[in-house]
């Protein structure tokens, strides 16, 4: 007999990382091709993820919880972007290991705000907490050799742990990502249970999902200050019924939202509907309304009420 006796088997792992960047890096990608299902939206839009969203993942005797959060907004000082910003300073006060997202080869005066909020919040130099520098669309680079120059100025703005060059979309990736951070979990029970994906409710995944539709076929027409409220959501065996109201603060905006005859309401609807069915295995009846709340993404009683703490 060969099998192991429990004093021999690995000792738990569980840890909180931080997935950290400015807008548009591709952060919530990642958190989906680390999980290995969708739990993040995505779009071109900046500031797509407004919340801080958990995914788990469990490999042999560890167990990961990233914490994607919103890009940190440096571009307006609305109540919305101060919202957010104190959603990314909680996450890193939590955690126990740190992903700096950035472009491969790029890095701007966004990043470098973001590298300073890292500093400050964990403790700075390399006496804080762990911070691993990923570089990702390692895709668009053409030659890697190209990346030295770069990654020679990264390590003398800070002493990162670990340098990973990857592409977010790429599975293989990931699992060699999930290989270089397990050593930075600490040696402690599991958070979650092994089949864990997510701490959200299918609730707040119906609102994320609906958003992302909504950015995605506005594309630039939309300003980003709208939002998604889920008015109702009932479970009736394998079925769900789902009513939400966009939300958006002029006139003009509600009708880009419409769109002529309906139509691009209906896309939405189309779209966030199939996508929700595949999410919770369930047949999904979406009602949306669209709606005009002047000035919410500056107002921080309706912050609060559109559920942004």
């Amino acid at each position: 007999m060969n099998s192991e006796s429990p004093a021999d088997a690995p000792a738990q792992r569980c840890g909180l990382v931080a997935i950290v960047g400015r807008p548009n890096v591709g952060k919530s990608t990642l958190l989906n091709t680390l999980v290995g299902q969708k739990i993040s939206i995505t779009s071109d839009k900046a500031q797509t993820t407004r919340h801080r969203i958990v995914g788990v993942r469990t490999v042999g005797a560890a167990q990961f919880v990233f914490v994607d959060t919103p890009g940190f907004q440096t571009a307006h000082a609305a109540a919305l972007n101060r919202t957010l910003n104190r959603t990314v300073q909680g996450a890193l006060a939590d955690v126990d290991a740190v992903l700096f997202v950035v472009e491969a080869g790029r890095f701007d005066l966004a990043d470098a705000k973001v590298l300073a909020l890292i500093v400050e919040a964990t403790g700075g130099g390399g006496a804080g907490k762990p911070v691993l520098l990923v570089a990702n669309k390692l895709d668009q680079v053409r030659r890697r050799t190209d990346l030295l120059p770069w990654l020679k100025g990264m390590q003398e703005r800070h002493p990162f742990a670990e340098y990973v060059p990857l592409s977010a979309r790429s599975e293989a990736d990931a699992a060699r990502l999930l290989d270089i951070v397990r050593p930075y979990l600490p040696e402690q029970p599991w958070l979650y249970d092994e089949d864990a994906l997510t701490d959200r409710s299918e609730r707040f995944l119906a609102g994320e999902i609906i958003r992302e539709k909504l950015f995605r076929l506005t594309g630039d027409e939309l300003p980003y200050a709208s939002t998604v409220v889920i008015d109702q959501f009932e479970e009736e065996g394998d079925l769900r019924r789902i009513a939400a109201t966009i939300v958006v603060e002029r006139d003009a905006h509600k009708g880009m939202v419409i769109g002529q005859g309906g139509e691009r309401l209906k896309r939405i609807g189309s779209e966030a509907r199939q996508e929700l069915e595949r999410l919770m295995d369930a047949k999904v009846f979406l009602e949306l309304w669209v709606k005009v709340r002047s000035g919410w993404a500056d107002d921080d009683a309706h912050l609060r009420s559109y559920g942004y703490e």
